[in-house]
């Protein structure tokens, strides 16, 4: 039996709008793992919005998840990706949703290890935190106690919206959303696994970022080939409303993550370097030290610029 192919037909319109007036973003190769292969990011001319063209297949996707974790030996990337799920940082999105009613349940979707959910606990004491994710890793953070249950898989998986059914005051999804071949199906999973008045908690990475154009493929969000869609703003905002959403609350500002220059010294780094030379990549460890360190002294001006990278939405399901 042939083998499945990995890539869907490639399309001719955007995904998100239908326009046909699409243009070449980018093409990169694997940055992250260095696995073989070249991708293409189209950006639609009319609602801005970015997507894998052609897009992976399911298998094509599983292929790419494998070993889930497993970055550089070097530990230079996974240095800079620690930024993003560092403690402080996890508690003080957990902290957003205190203006709202205390939630009994909350499910956190593409937990992984579920590093959101053991942080929030620490400001919701007496929540219950569930994880889902498409890997196996959502099962053993549920062994070592940050979950209560643990689901594999998509919100869109048969079986898995059905069971869950209006059983969440929350719904979390960070930095999730882009690995999802289909935003809209899971944003309408969501809004069927909350309770009727519950509340949405996203964050995604802005497309429109000025360090997209500049950085290129270097910039980590495109992260080529596991980013299906990056979804501007004003899209997924009128997109919420159009399920019946109301939006509290929109920021561009607390949630950008300082890693873009650190980041992409990195990748550069790492792809610039063979493996047989690993000594080289500790060497530069003082320069990424370096350039983590004028990430976080730009932040506080950065994120009130267009260069801010990540904006966070709570809404109110109907």
């Amino acid at each position: 039996m042939p083998p499945r192919p990995i890539h869907e037909p490639r399309r001719d319109d955007c995904p998100w709008c239908g326009s046909r007036r699409l243009r070449t973003r980018l093409r990169a190769p694997d940055l992250l793992h260095h696995r073989p292969g070249t991708f293409v990011v189209d950006e639609c001319g009319d609602c801005a919005h970015v997507f894998q063209n052609p897009r992976l297949t399911p298998e094509g996707l599983a292929l790419y998840r494998r070993d889930p974790g497993e970055y550089f030996a070097t530990g230079l990337t996974d240095r800079v990706l620690a930024t993003r799920t560092s403690r402080r940082r996890l508690r003080a999105t957990a902290r957003v949703m205190l203006p709202f009613p205390e939630p009994e349940s909350w499910l956190d979707v593409g937990t992984g290890h579920a590093l959101f959910p053991e942080a929030a606990k620490e400001v919701f004491t007496y929540t219950a935190f569930d994880g889902l994710d498409p890997t196996s890793r959502v099962e053993r953070a549920r062994v070592a106690g940050r979950v209560e249950e643990a689901h594999i898989g998509h919100l869109t998986t048969p079986g898995i919206t059905a069971r869950l059914r209006a059983r969440y005051d929350v719904v979390s999804i960070l930095h999730h959303l882009e690995h999802t071949p289909d935003p809209r199906a899971e944003l309408r999973a969501a809004l069927t696994v909350l309770r009727p008045g519950g509340h949405l908690l996203l964050e995604v990475p802005d497309p429109q970022s000025a360090f997209a154009p500049l950085l290129g493929k270097w910039w980590l969000p495109h992260n080529q080939p596991r980013h299906l869609h990056l979804i501007p703003l004003p899209n997924l905002r009128t997109e919420l409303e159009r399920q019946g959403c109301t939006i509290l609350t929109t920021d561009r500002r607390r949630p950008h993550i300082p890693y873009d220059l650190s980041a992409a010294l990195s990748l550069s780094l790492t792809r610039a370097v063979p493996p047989a030379h690993k000594p080289l990549l500790r060497a530069a460890t003082p320069l990424l030290t370096a350039t983590q360190a004028l990430d976080h002294t730009l932040s506080p001006l950065l994120r009130h610029t267009r260069f801010s990278n990540t904006y966070r939405i709570v809404a109110r399901s109907p």
